[in-house]
């Protein structure tokens, strides 16, 4: 239930890196650094990331770096799609994901949340009380995304904000979760409303 989302955050204390992070601090930098230059998706520039499951997570860092800088051979596909593979095994279909009725009115206020579009968008109309980081930059900007408090990232419709959400998801970030249907479908469902409109909308459908 999102209540017990929030108020596990709300309650624990912070929690260290555990060592999922700081090894690969010099990697990770570069790999920011290219991340807005490059036109792959931010899965393949974070997919060397997610060998921090395995056993040497700088080797893995590293080697994602070299992959940039040419095409993927079949050996190296295979590398990536076992490390993908090694993630995916561990998440739960919903984990990643929330709806705008499923958080209450009164929770809001203690999530971070993240607008994944650009500043221009941003600027234009987004949710009140929304941080922008746009869905290139969550890597670069990771150390501005507590790992303490539930955190929830949006674009328009869903699609880079996924993209975003899983990379910081890879490097170990599971308090954060995408807001399905992004902007768009928050406004449609009622915005901060949602939740209750949708208390009330089945206490009709019950009474009728």
């Amino acid at each position: 239930m999102i209540n017990d989302w929030v108020e596990g955050y709300r309650a624990q204390p912070a929690r260290p890196d555990n060592g999922r992070g700081d090894d690969l601090k010099p990697c990770l930098g570069a790999i920011a650094t290219l991340m807005p230059r490059c036109h792959c998706s931010a899965a393949i520039l974070t997919t060397g990331v997610t060998n921090t499951m395995m056993k040497k997570p700088l080797l893995a860092a590293c080697a994602v770096l070299s992959l940039l800088a040419a095409p993927l051979q079949a050996d190296d596909r295979s590398a990536l799609a076992e490390a993908m593979e090694a993630y995916l095994d561990f998440t739960e279909y919903g984990s990643s994901v929330i709806l705008p009725e499923q958080i209450p009115a009164e929770d809001w206020p203690n999530i971070l949340v993240i607008d994944a579009r650009d500043a221009a968008q941003f600027e234009a109309d987004h949710i009140p009380g929304a941080t922008n980081i746009e869905w290139r930059e969550v890597v670069a900007r990771r150390d501005e995304i507590p790992r303490d408090q539930p955190v929830i990232i949006y674009c328009n419709t869903g699609s880079l904000s996924a993209q975003a959400g899983f990379a910081l998801r890879l490097l170990g970030w599971d308090n954060v979760r995408i807001l399905q249907d992004g902007l768009v479908g928050w406004k449609a469902k009622g915005g901060f409303e949602a939740n209750q409109r949708a208390i009330e909308a089945a206490e009709e459908a019950g009474a009728s």
